[in-house]
């Protein structure tokens, strides 16, 4: 039985340690670098303008709402 747990143990500790020298050079490697700033064009926000979006608070409130108000049906309790 020691035997077999000592042939597991080794096993993972050798594909552990693969697995971590396989992903080192893509961790290591050196972000490209850019000249001058990037310029990023705003957002389209033509389509946020309904309940599930609008959060005054932060939270889309009404959506919210009307989302927890449909949980009891969700689940078969009314």
């Amino acid at each position: 039985m020691t035997k077999q747990n000592t042939c597991r143990a080794l096993t993972a500790a050798v594909l552990t340690g693969v697995a971590l020298l396989s992903s080192a050079p893509a961790a290591l490697a050196e972000a490209p670098r850019q000249d001058g700033v990037a310029v990023v064009d705003e957002p389209d926000t033509s389509e946020l303008n309904n309940k599930w979006t609008f959060a005054p608070l932060g939270v889309p409130v009404f959506g919210l709402i009307d989302s927890l108000s449909g949980v009891p049906k969700k689940l078969g309790l009314i």
